[in-house]
């Protein structure tokens, strides 16, 4: 029986990874144990971008220029997600090394001194954000119209960075302990306090108050936070893998420097990336609220299709920090090449379908011919390098699990900013338009795999384990 054969079938494995269970990921089939991991981990992040999805669908029934106002905005939040992601990096690959090498108590100290980074980060960043949210949204270029109706939307965004935060930090340290589940149904509660909640506040419907734009924010909002408060009690209470007690309650000055040390590389690995698409929204920007609005649609509609991907890649995450922490490294290597496979034969599947019926999935976001057009359009041409991003999300994300955040900073760097800014520039002010962007980002994400399957190769990054 090979290594991904399922035992008691796929049916079976399914239920068992919806359902969560005790594993111990250092043992048994690599295959069954990527499943049982990535599913749940799908099913997060899937959930967590139908957040996005859900505001650009009701938002979209208020016009293009509510649409530019969501983009443009978001564009200001991900610096939000850029820390607490960043942060997410490192406590993962820490978590997870303790919980393969058997300290399940280094593992906790390790969650509570991520929270307490991500609480002070948070405050600061909602305190500019709510005080600065119009002079930002036009420094973007947002059209003074835009900027009125979006202005609101920024602030109850910005001023609720913490229910983000805490959110990607609290269920980083469930997927490095293996619980993906638990991280999974917690998405699933805030999604549907979303879903019920944006309408309500958007259009005022029954005894709500009509909120327009800024009611999509406070939803989401509402949604995230009931989460959080479910994830610290998981956390407090008794079953959960990592379980913070009153004597983890304390920083620890060695956890925090190896967290901060870990995290920073890994924010600004992210920052390359959020930088990245911030450069390409203000390089648009000069083209109309038509085009924003497009690619606004076309980007959320492409990170939704991007999450098989970015489930396989933190299960092999996880399983490359929990492989060198149990001392395997052959384990940790069979896994990301293993997960490789699946996301570049999933992803390219999906690009196909892009590419067959784009205008059919833009129609259910926008029903404004111009804005329709430029989301088709980037759709598609970002859909052509989709197999090409399967296998660089997976060995990106596998440095990140083994501690080793440097690598893809750099990789990051040369495709992003050496590559795709430059590109986007050069070939939208060469004769392509709005057009060559969308070509720009195709072109950077296609270069990923190739340096990152390079550096995979090299094998330095199974010594960054014991910097973790």
């Amino acid at each position: 029986m090979s290594e991904a054969t399922l035992p008691g079938g796929w049916l079976a494995t399914l239920k068992e990874a919806l359902r969560g269970s005790s594993q111990d990921y250092t043992r048994g089939p690599v295959g069954r144990a990527l499943l049982l991991l990535a599913i749940p981990m799908v099913m997060e992040t899937a959930l967590e971008s139908v957040f996005a999805l859900t505001d650009v669908f009701w938002v979209s029934r208020l016009g293009p220029d509510a649409i530019t106002a969501v983009g443009l905005a978001e564009s200001l939040v991900t610096l939000v997600y850029t820390v607490a992601i960043g942060l997410s990096i490192g406590v993962t690959a820490m978590v997870a090394r303790r919980i393969g090498s058997g300290d399940p108590e280094g593992a906790a100290r390790s969650a509570v001194q991520a929270i307490a980074v991500g609480v002070v980060l948070s405050a600061v960043i909602g305190v500019a954000g709510v005080v600065y949210a119009p002079q930002l949204l036009q420094l973007l270029g947002a059209q003074p119209e835009v900027v009125r109706g979006g202005t609101g939307y920024t602030r109850v965004l910005a001023g609720g960075n913490g229910t983000i935060m805490l959110l990607f930090l609290l269920n980083a340290v469930f997927r490095g302990a293996g619980d993906a589940a638990i991280a999974m149904r917690l998405l699933w509660l805030a999604n549907g306090i979303n879903i019920v909640l944006d309408p309500l506040l958007i259009f005022g419907w029954g005894p709500f108050p009509e909120l327009g734009l800024t009611g999509a924010a406070v939803a989401t909002t509402i949604g995230r936070g009931s989460a959080v408060v479910i994830q610290i009690a998981t956390l407090l209470g008794p079953g959960s893998r990592v379980r913070v007690r009153r004597a983890h309650l304390r920083l620890d000055a060695a956890l925090l420097t190896r967290l901060v040390r870990l995290s920073a590389t890994g924010t600004f690995q992210v920052f390359i990336g959020v930088a990245s698409w911030i450069g390409l929204i203000r390089i648009l920007a000069e083209y109309g609220t038509e085009v924003v609005a497009g690619y606004t649609i076309a980007i959320r509609i492409i990170v939704f299709a991007l999450l098989p991907s970015w489930g396989l890649s933190n299960a092999a995450a996880t399983m490359v920090g929990q492989g060198l922490g149990a001392g395997k490294p052959e384990r940790a290597t069979r896994s990301v090449r293993l997960a490789g496979w699946w996301s570049a034969i999933a992803l390219g599947l999906v690009g196909l379908a892009f590419i067959a019926f784009a205008p059919w999935i833009v129609a259910l976001f926008t029903d404004d011919p111009a804005t329709a057009h430029w989301a088709v359009m980037g759709l598609r041409i970002v859909a052509l390098g989709f197999p090409f991003y399967g296998w660089g999300m997976v060995f990106e994300q596998s440095f990140n699990g083994a501690g080793d955040t440097r690598t893809p900073t750099l990789i990051n760097l040369a495709c992003f900013w050496a590559l795709e800014l430059p590109a986007a520039w050069f070939l939208s002010r060469s004769g392509m338009g709005p057009t060559g962007v969308f070509v720009a980002i195709a072109v950077a994400y296609s270069a990923v795999p190739i340096l990152a399957v390079w550096a995979f190769r090299r094998g330095r990054w199974m010594s960054a384990s014991s910097r973790a």
